[in-house]
C-alpha cells in the first residue's frame, strides 16, 4: 500500500470523487480539490467523499486522517499553489465552471487557461512527480482523413482543430487545446505529464446533453464510439501513476458501441422513450468495423494489482 500524498483536482466530479475513494483504499493520504462552487454546495460534496469512503469499510478516523479538502479555482493560481503543497503526484481533471456549464465555443479559451495555470503550478512546486491530466477520445478521433485511415487510432493521432471548430464539435476543440497546452508546458517546465484520452464515462450522471455526445452517429460509423466504466477508469489512472515507465498518452476505453443493439441500449439509456426504429434484419445483426486501438493501456493494466 502506498504512503504518499497525491492530489485529486476536481474531486467535485464524477471521475475525481472516484479516484479519492480508490487512492485512500490503496493507503494514499489524498488533497481532494473542490471548485468553489459555494458554501453549501461544497460542502454537500464533502460529505459525499465522507459518506462514499466510508461506505468502503473505513472508519471515520481513518478517512479524517486520509483525505484533506482544499476549496480552489483553476483560474486562481495561489489556490492551486496550495492544494499541490506537500503532494507527489496530481490528478487533473476539468470541470465546467458553475456558471458556464455548456460546452460552446468559448468553453475552449477556459478550459486552456485552466491547463495552463495547472501545469504552470506543478512547474513551480518542487515535489510534484508526476501530473495525470485526464483527457478525451474526442481529441484523438475528428480528423479530416479518419474514414481513409489504413491504420487504427491510437495516442500517436490528434483531432483537426479546424475541423472541430467548422462543424461545432466543441468538446473535441476544447480536451484538444487544453490537452496540447498541458503537453507543451509540461515540457517546457519539466514535468513529468501522462495523459488519458478517455471514451464515454458510463455512470449515473450520463445524459443525453453530455457534450461528448455531438458528433455520436459519426462516430459509431467510424468505429470510433467507445465507452468506459467509472471503476476502470479510475483504476487506468491509478496504474498510470504507480508505474513508473508509464509515459505520454494512454486511449482508455473498454467497450466499443459497434452494433445496432448497443446502439439502441445506450439510446434508451439517454432517451427512455426512444422507439426503436424499424430496421431490416441484416442491419441489425451488422457489426462495425472497429478502428481504433488501447493496446498500450491494456499492456500496462496486465500488471495492475487491485
Amino acid at each position: 500500500m502506498a504512503q504518499a500524498t497525491v492530489c485529486v483536482m476536481d474531486a467535485s466530479g464524477e471521475l475525481g470523487l472516484g479516484l479519492v475513494v480508490g487512492l485512500i483504499q490503496r493507503g494514499y493520504t489524498v488533497h481532494a480539490v473542490l471548485q468553489n462552487h459555494g458554501n453549501h454546495v461544497n460542502k454537500l460534496k464533502f460529505d459525499e467523499i465522507m459518506n462514499c469512503c466510508c461506505d468502503e469499510g473505513n472508519n471515520n478516523k481513518n478517512i479524517i486522517n486520509k483525505v484533506k479538502i482544499f476549496q480552489s479555482d483553476p483560474f486562481d493560481y495561489q489556490s492551486i499553489i496550495d492544494a499541490l503543497r506537500g503532494c507527489s503526484a496530481l490528478f487533473y481533471s476539468f470541470e465546467p465552471p458553475q456558471d458556464q456549464p455548456d460546452y460552446d465555443e468559448f468553453m475552449a479559451d477556459v478550459e486552456v487557461r485552466a491547463a495552463h495555470n495547472v501545469l504552470e503550478a506543478c512547474g513551480q512546486t518542487d515535489t510534484i512527480e508526476k501530473v495525470i491530466f485526464s483527457s478525451s477520445i474526442t481529441a484523438v478521433v475528428w480528423r479530416n482523413d479518419r474514414t481513409s485511415m489504413l491504420s487504427d487510432f491510437d495516442e500517436r493521432h490528434w483531432s483537426d482543430v479546424n475541423l472541430c471548430r467548422n462543424f461545432k464539435l466543441w468538446h473535441g476543440l476544447s480536451k484538444t487545446l487544453a490537452e496540447k497546452t498541458a503537453w507543451a508546458l509540461a515540457m517546457d517546465r519539466g514535468v513529468n505529464m501522462v495523459s488519458i484520452n478517455a471514451g464515454l464515462l458510463m455512470g449515473p450522471q450520463l445524459t443525453i446533453n453530455n457534450p461528448y455526445l455531438k458528433g455520436a452517429a459519426e462516430m459509431y460509423e467510424d468505429g470510433v464510439f467507445v465507452t468506459v466504466d467509472l471503476d476502470y477508469l479510475v483504476d487506468a489512472h491509478i496504474a498510470v501513476l504507480e508505474d513508473v515507465s508509464s509515459y505520454g498518452r494512454y486511449l482508455c476505453f473498454n467497450h466499443i458501441i459497434n452494433q445496432t443493439e448497443d446502439a439502441l441500449q445506450l439510446a434508451r439509456k439517454l432517451a427512455p422513450s426512444t422507439p426503436s426504429p424499424p430496421q431490416s434484419h441484416e442491419q441489425d445483426k451488422r457489426i462495425i468495423q472497429e478502428k481504433i486501438s488501447n493496446k498500450k493501456l491494456n499492456k500496462m493494466m496486465v500488471d495492475f494489482e487491485k
